[in-house]
C-alpha cells in the first residue's frame, strides 16, 4: 500500500507503532521526526528517503519538526494482505521499554 500523510505545523504525528513489514518512504516537502526503536531520532528533510525493517521495531516519531509549514511524505509499507498496517504501542509497552515522548 502507497500512501501521502500531511502533518500540519507541530503535528506530532502517529502515536508510537509498528508496522507489520517494511515501509519505505520521501518526504515530499517540509521536514519530519524520523525514530525507531534501537536509533536516535533525526530529522528527514524533503527530497530525503526513510525505511523502517517492520516487525517487533517500534517507530516512536514520524512527526512534524516544524512548526511553520506542513510535512508532506509518501510511504509504501508492505504487509500480508487483509492485515492492518498499523498496531499501535500500548503505553504499557513503552514504560516497559523505558521510553517518553519530551
Amino acid at each position: 500500500m502507497t500512501i501521502v500523510i500531511e502533518y500540519p505545523p507541530g503535528d506530532p504525528g502517529t502515536p508510537p507503532h509498528r508496522h507489520p513489514g517494511p515501509a519505505f518512504g520521501y518526504v515530499l516537502e517540509g521536514e519530519m521526526v524520523f525514530e525507531l526503536e534501537g536509533e536516535p531520532p533525526r530529522v528527514v528533510r524533503a527530497g530525503e528517503a526513510f525505511w523502517e525493517p517492520g516487525g517487533e521495531v517500534i517507530h516512536y516519531q514520524d512527526g512534524n519538526n516544524r512548526d511553520d509549514v506542513p510535512v508532506r511524505f509518501t510511504v509504501t509499507m508492505l504487509c500480508e494482505p487483509g492485515k492492518p498496517m498499523v498496531d499501535l504501542v500500548t503505553e504499557d509497552e513503552l514504560r516497559a521499554k523505558g521510553w517518553s515522548r519530551k
